[in-house]
């Protein structure tokens, strides 16, 4: 029926504005509670609205509405919108809150969007968070199914809720790997890399000059994934006057002597905010001729902006520390997997022994520095696997999986940086240097609920007061290690808030401080590159950034993280399902094993460790009939009965990228 509608509005016209209607405003009921506030849709169709003022009678305070998926109109994430608060009838309730409905939208969060021609005249974003499908109109620009295009979205909307647009342009073909990762950069509004013009003149800018300490001389090594591309901090170690106290040096490429507040290559860096690390491809913050010559190359002389640490032996507690800008000369550069072969052997082909044994010394000082700062500051511990896709940029072409794991020698180097990156925060808070600092707010009381529900009912676990750090780290030491160990990580990691950047000096309850910034990575973070600036006009009597600079400076940085985050995600999922349609075309039959995380009304979502996803077994894939029982599933003979927490063996059936998953069947099937 919506077909035939739609099939005679577009003979009516072939122009959109005289054939399509205002978007119609929702009929209120009387003396209803209506909300303001900005929409964040999720893939399922259901959404939530984040009041942007409180409205509540008697200054109560406003929860956050949830927006259930008959309710959203055409809105789409991102969208300022009008919410009427829909009366506590059992038709309404939920566990989420208070639910309410969209009655007008008020202002479109974005103009354009990327996704794939999935029939004739409809495209399914690429972006999750634009759940559903949008309807083209007029000239389709010859775009076929199984093709990215750039959508144009209408303001207006017809009558029956369709979203509409109408193609700008077309990205190619999806499935090949250079157009999907196209088609994410230009839905991300990732920059495109540096020219060939840009490089070069970035290589031939002449430093600033500044007073230097001399470090050549001192046992200097930087420790870096085997795949690194850019090298910006070191660490040093040697004796302190007190024989109780040792000196760490963390030595940070210096980038402020090449790019200069305000200079050409600093505003262009504002604009990226981040390097884009995408599977397949990376685009830098900066030109990558100038990066290379400000990383920190093994035996040579490199210009660096240093943290001195003055660290007690026995305790571990950083007693005092000083910032220098410094001249190092790396004695050698070390991968990850080579200092944690030592850390395990205690033996390094090739090195020497005074080598071995000062690297030996900063291992010990880096672990009490460890076990000092979990007595003192109780961090949280969440080392959760991370799946990564390994993909040939030269040749595009996806070369397999790789597990990355946090080892003793992640934690030496992230110790180092910790310390540095505290030391410089506290120094500009103290002397009022306008900054931008690294936050992460407690948790909010309804999403931890939410939690100990789900571990509650899904494990049998007793969370506890998961606000107090105390009892939040006694719980996370006892989950047992094992497959269920990382699904009740990932849910708590993702009921946290979000890090974010602020101009004040704020609590990060991950890592238990009230005093933290980014330092140690200027070459890829503009935040980082910012604080190196400010503190290079302070020792050059040069003129600072404002407070208001870094406010609107930290809220942006936040933003662009965000969508950085994103598009990494998008492009990672979209390359791991590349990879198993090549490895299910190339060698049939695939096994993986897994642990059910959810229950679904059509499934079960089973985590797939090894790959780093969520894989969907749909009932239909189910031998014999089945039904959802709460979060169950039963078979009607009730000889099978599928749990979370249950481990299963699957076999990868379907790929289906117009949802994005991977479709498995047990492989008892």
């Amino acid at each position: 029926m919506k077909k035939s509608r739609l099939k005679r509005r577009q003979s009516r016209s072939s122009h959109p504005a005289k054939r399509l209607r205002r978007e119609p405003k929702q009929r209120q009921q009387p003396n209803a509670i209506t909300i303001v506030g900005i929409i964040k849709m999720t893939s399922r169709g259901y959404g939530f609205v984040i009041p942007e003022i409180n409205e509540a009678p008697n200054d109560e305070k406003v929860a956050d509405i949830f927006i259930p998926p008959q309710y959203t109109m055409t809105a789409m994430n991102g969208d300022k919108v009008k919410v009427e608060v829909l009366p506590e009838v059992p038709e309404y309730k939920n566990d989420r809150g208070p639910a309410g409905k969209v009655v007008e939208i008020l202002e479109r969060s974005r103009s354009s969007l990327v996704g794939e021609v999935i029939s004739g005249h409809k495209v399914r974003p690429i972006n999750p968070d634009f759940p559903g499908e949008i309807d083209i109109y007029g000239n389709a620009r010859g775009a076929k199914r199984g093709e990215w295009v750039e959508v144009k979205l209408l303001e207006s909307a017809g009558r029956d809720g369709f979203r509409q647009g109408t193609v700008a342009a077309k990205l190619g073909r999806a499935g090949e790997i250079v157009n999907d990762l196209n088609a994410i950069c230009s839905e991300y509004n990732i920059p495109d890399p540096y020219t060939a013009e840009e490089d070069e003149a970035a290589a031939a800018i002449v430093p600033r000059d500044i007073e230097r300490e001399d470090f050549r001389k001192v046992f200097c090594l930087t420790i870096d994934p085997h795949d690194a591309k850019d090298f910006d901090d070191a660490i040093s170690l040697h004796p302190s006057e007190n024989p109780e106290e040792v000196e760490v040096g963390v030595h940070i490429a210096d980038l402020a002597a090449y790019i200069a507040p305000g200079s050409k290559f600093d505003r262009e860096a504002a604009k990226r905010g981040f390097t884009a690390y995408l599977p397949g491809r990376t685009l830098p913050l900066l030109p990558p001729k100038l990066t290379k010559l400000l990383s920190l190359t093994e035996n040579e002389d490199c210009p660096t902006h240093t943290v001195m640490l003055t660290v007690h032996r026995k305790s571990g507690r950083v007693i005092k520390s000083r910032r220098v800008h410094g001249l190092i000369n790396v004695n050698k550069y070390l991968a990850y997997e080579q200092v944690q072969d030592f850390i395990d052997t205690g033996e390094a082909p090739n090195w020497t022994k005074k080598f071995c044994n000062q690297l030996a010394e900063l291992v010990e000082i880096t672990r009490v520095m460890r076990a000092y700062r979990l007595r003192e500051e109780r961090f949280l511990s969440l080392d959760i696997p991370e799946i990564r896709v390994l993909c040939d940029e030269k040749n595009n072409k996806i070369l397999g999986m790789e597990r990355k794991i946090q080892r003793e020698a992640n934690e030496l180097v992230e110790e180092c940086m910790l310390a540095a990156n505290t030391a410089v925060a506290i120094e500009m808070n103290e002397k009022k240097i306008p900054s931008i600092y690294r936050i992460h707010p407690e948790p909010v009381a309804e999403k931890i609920d939410e939690f100990n529900d789900f571990v509650i009912n899904t494990f049998g676990l007793i969370p506890g007061n998961l606000a107090n750090r105390i009892e939040c780290n006694k719980f996370l030491d006892s989950l047992p290690d094992g497959p269920i160990k990382p699904i009740v990580l990932s849910a708590f990691l993702r009921s946290l808030p979000r890090a974010s950047y602020f101009n004040k000096p704020q609590l990060h309850f991950g890592l238990g401080k009230t005093h933290y910034l980014h330092f140690t990575s200027p070459i890829r973070r503009y935040t980082d590159l910012t604080v190196h600036q400010q503190l290079w006009e302070l020792s050059a009597n040069g003129r600072l950034k404002s407070n208001k600079s870094m406010e609107r400076l930290a809220e942006r940085c936040t933003e662009l993280e965000k969508n950085n985050d994103d598009a990494y995600y998008a492009a990672s999922d979209r390359m791991k399902l590349r990879y198993l349609e090549e490895q299910l075309m190339n060698n049939g039959e695939l096994l993986y094993n897994g642990v059910v995380a959810r229950i679904v009304a059509a499934g079960m979502m089973v985590d797939i460790q090894d790959l780093g996803i969520y894989g969907f077994v749909p009932l239909e894939n189910l031998r014999g009939n089945f039904k959802r029982y709460g979060d169950i599933l039963k078979s009607y003979n009730g000889k099978k009965v599928f749990r979370c927490g249950d481990f299963i063996q699957v076999q990868l059936s379907t790929i289906d990228f117009d949802k994005g998953s991977a479709v498995f069947r047990p492989s008892e099937n």
